[in-house]
């Protein structure tokens, strides 16, 4: 809790000063230090400041100011039974004692390049499974996480990989604005230790903001496997940071860490010092007039250093310019970085920014070169090899389309045989039910809408897992990055660039995180009209539409099967960004700039650990959305309930293509309303039915076919067959089964190409921050579905 949120009355304690540079010494000398008692006494009339009694005499306080103090309500510190002595700081008194719990909490955020390992960092530290990909973007949102270590108590968060603090893309500008509002305790800044000049960039910024950090030199067995060889201890005197070898892959280095960030939270730490990135004398001249200014405003002054403001104000940052708008003095400041910026370019020909730049990686330069010996780099030797290969005109190409031919053939084939195994013990599981159950509708429910339904999906989870193991595989090896480098050139022609490659792949797992991922292309143009073609990207919901019906329908030719179904996807999308670039988005000439990391070997375990955390949100919504949409589909197919009588009155005919009140259940007749509309795809109206489900969740479409199957049976298929055995049993009406192969191809395309999922039209409205493009992601998607679903129904009828 801050102090800006104390109302007038309450008393607190203070747990923490989160402020900076010289409003954080100011505040200090005035008393305000950890176990302090402060009370809130009254608000101006504009609400604005605030006036507090501290250590017996009355302190105002802006809120801006107010909200830089971190409290604990005296309510919560009930365990301490007299209070009176408060003010009396003494580590060795009651309250020292008891209180130390409440305060030792420590708020640590993880900042680093993409691709250095935060991401697996924190997995290990928080204990949690978050998406590890070994290309930039993965991490589009702060993650938090919460753990215990030795007396502390860690609030730890994830934040977006960027190369610097600059207000280019969405991710520095969500890092700084982090910085700014949360302003954390400690910073670990997470380097590459396989590419340190690059990494160290980011690390002269946050010198520049003077924050506490600590250092974890990451990947340090890559470092020392390459021949080189670090004196870390002497870098982190260089530059006034201490510096951890970590392996976060193996957890190597990772207590030791936050042991130093114990050692810099509590002010105990030798390294420790405050230095200036020299930028040259020039330039030095034209900070310190600005800092001198900045200094004089302490209210702009609290969340950033002074210098860190002065620096930006040169580079014309514009999240720096509207920081300082609160400012008196902006014009003023303005007019002196105008003043400053014409002397400097006078003197030097360049832009300050480049020069900045170029300084700052002189200043890493010298560092290194005191400390680094190089050595010759076997990785970068092995990386450019296969890098001849897989990125090499002729062959890269169709090496990638081989790659995910193999992915699809193994889906299918692998995953056949654990599938079937489930697949048994779910029929087992359905006649135990039948024989241990009097007949009645619970029976029913459990048997065919519950066993039905949620059986009929779970039986795919080998294939989405084995799919899920493969993409993991490729994203952590680094040669998901060499994909998009392929495709660049394809990704320019369709009005794109190759960082829009990555959550089209990524669409191939799950469209949503897919349509977040989004948030790494720099050119609003080019984000919108990738989370507008996102959806056409096949994702493991669909799978086991495809499994069903390619194992029923085209088991000798599956794999070709399966990769004409993700390429029409690809095709579709490809058009669909064509047609949005040429008549609704202006030219786009982003350029495309994409880090191509190192090749490394996936760890087994954070492969397999990112798979089965797939696979537990599969599980979670088998116990979630698609049992309840299963139930909600039997309700719907089982009542109302019919005299057997009344059935037989009505004609064959009319029971396959009429509504007739008096035999349909609620989904028949909802299915024949609207089969007029599909029927030219060559749907029975329990497909039409099927895809309706599939609205909210592209898994409740097997579902609900299980449970619009499972009575539907004739004499040489029971009701404990499986589904593609009852999928091409002959009606006993018409005396043709619902499905052929036609139809099957034609559903197919209808599944994959229709109206995205509820969660992926939520995402699309809020990344895209317009209703109207979820609008247009629901109407054109169905209407190319149903095009193309009708084109190849009639094209396949004739064979």
């Amino acid at each position: 809790m801050r102090l800006s949120e104390l109302k007038p009355g309450e008393s607190a304690i203070i747990v923490k000063i989160l402020g900076h540079g010289a409003f954080r010494k100011r505040v200090i000398e005035m008393g305000f230090v950890k176990g302090r008692k402060i009370t809130s006494l009254m608000s101006a009339p504009l609400k604005d400041p605030v006036k507090y009694t501290l250590m017996g005499y009355e302190v105002s306080l802006r809120l801006s100011e107010a909200n830089l103090v971190e409290i604990i309500p005296l309510a919560d510190a009930d365990k301490i039974d007299d209070i009176s002595h408060l003010n009396v700081i003494d580590e060795t008194d009651e309250f020292s004692k008891e209180y130390s719990g409440l305060r030792h909490t420590i708020n640590v955020v993880l900042l680093g390049n993409p691709n250095c390992g935060k991401t697996s960092l924190f997995n290990i530290a928080a204990g949690t499974h978050e998406h590890v990909g070994n290309y930039s973007g993965v991490t589009v949102d702060a993650k938090k996480g919460k753990f215990e270590y030795g007396d502390y108590k860690f609030n730890i968060v994830d934040l977006p990989g960027t190369y610097s603090l600059s207000a280019y893309s969405p991710e520095e500008l969500y890092v700084r604005r982090y910085l700014k509002e949360q302003i954390p305790d400690i910073i670990i800044n997470v380097v590459d230790g396989s590419n340190l000049e690059r990494n160290l960039y980011l690390t002269t910024e946050l010198i520049d903001m003077d924050r506490s950090m600590v250092i974890a030199l990451n990947m340090y067995d890559e470092l020392n496997k390459s021949g080189t060889t670090l004196d870390y201890e002497m870098l982190g005197n260089m530059i006034g940071v201490p510096i951890v070898p970590t392996i976060s892959t193996s957890g190597k280095g990772i207590e030791q860490l936050f042991e130093k960030v114990i050692e810099v939270y509590e002010g105990r730490n030798t390294t420790v010092r405050h230095i200036h990135v020299s930028l040259g004398s020039d330039i030095e001249q034209s900070v310190k007039v600005l800092k001198d200014e900045i200094k004089k405003d302490h209210q702009i002054e609290q969340q950033f250093s002074p210098r860190y403001l002065a620096i930006k104000l040169l580079e014309k940052d514009s999240e720096v310019d509207s920081l300082l708008r609160v400012s008196n003095e902006y014009n003023h400041l303005i007019s002196l970085r105008d003043r400053e910026l014409k002397r400097i370019e006078l003197l030097r020909g360049e832009d300050v920014t480049s020069l900045i730049a170029n300084q700052k990686y002189g200043f890493i330069a010298g560092a290194l070169a005191e400390t680094k010996t190089e050595n010759e780099n076997d990785v970068t030797r092995k990386t450019q090899m296969i890098d001849a290969l897989v990125t090499n005109r002729l062959f890269g190409f169709p090496l990638f389309l081989l790659i995910m031919f193999v992915i699809f053939w193994a889906t299918f084939e692998v995953g056949s045989y654990p599938m079937q195994w489930i697949e048994s013990g779910v029929s087992y599981l359905a006649s135990w039910v039948d024989n241990i159950m009097t007949p009645g509708p619970l029976k029913d429910l459990i048997k065919d809408g519950v066993i039905g339904g949620v059986g009929g999906v779970i039986v795919f989870l080998p294939n989405i897992l084995i799919l899920y193991f493969f993409i993991s595989f490729m994203e952590d090896s680094g040669y998901m990055a060499r994909a998009a480098f392929i495709m660049d050139k394809l990704m320019h022609r369709i009005g794109l660039h190759g960082k829009s490659f990555i959550p089209l792949v990524m669409g191939f797992g799950c469209n949503v995180p897919a349509i977040i991922a989004t948030r790494s292309i720099e050119s609003r143009s080019s984000r919108l009209i990738t989370i507008l073609i996102n959806p056409f990207m096949s994702c493991s919901a669909r799978l086991p539409i495809y499994v069903l019906l390619v194992s029923t329908f085209f088991r000798e030719y599956a794999a070709i099967v399966f990769f004409a179904m993700y390429f029409l996807g690809i095709a579709i999308a490809v058009v669909t960004a064509k047609m949005l670039r040429r008549f609704h988005f202006k030219a786009d000439e982003t350029p495309f700039v994409m880090e191509l990391p190192p090749y490394r070997l996936p760890s087994l375990n954070m492969s397999l650990s990112h798979t089965w955390g797939k696979g537990q949100q599969y599980l979670k919504k088998m116990g979630g959305i698609i049992l309840f949409a299963s139930i909600i589909v039997w309700a719907l197919n089982y009542f109302p309930m019919h005299n057997e009588m009344a059935e037989h009155n009505v004609t064959r005919i009319e029971d396959e293509a009429t509504i007739n009140p008096q035999s349909d259940s609620y989904l028949e007749m909802m299915g024949k309303a609207i089969n007029p509309v599909m029927e030219p795809l060559g749907f029975h109206w329990r497909a039409s039915v099927a895809a309706l489900a599939g609205l909210p969740a592209k898994e409740i479409v097997v579902s609900t076919m299980g449970v619009l199957y499972t009575d539907y049976s004739v004499d040489e298929v029971d009701n404990e067959a499986n589904l593609s055995a009852r999928i091409t049993a002959p009606s006993p009406i018409t005396g043709e089964p619902d499905f052929n192969h036609a139809s099957a191809l034609s559903f197919m395309v209808f599944i994959l190409l229709y109206c995205p999922c509820i969660a992926s039209i939520t995402a699309i409205v809020k990344e895209s921050e317009s209703w109207k493009y979820g609008a247009f992601a629901v109407i054109y998607n169905t209407a190319v579905a149903w095009l193309a679903a009708f084109v190849v129904y009639q094209i396949a009828s004739l064979f």
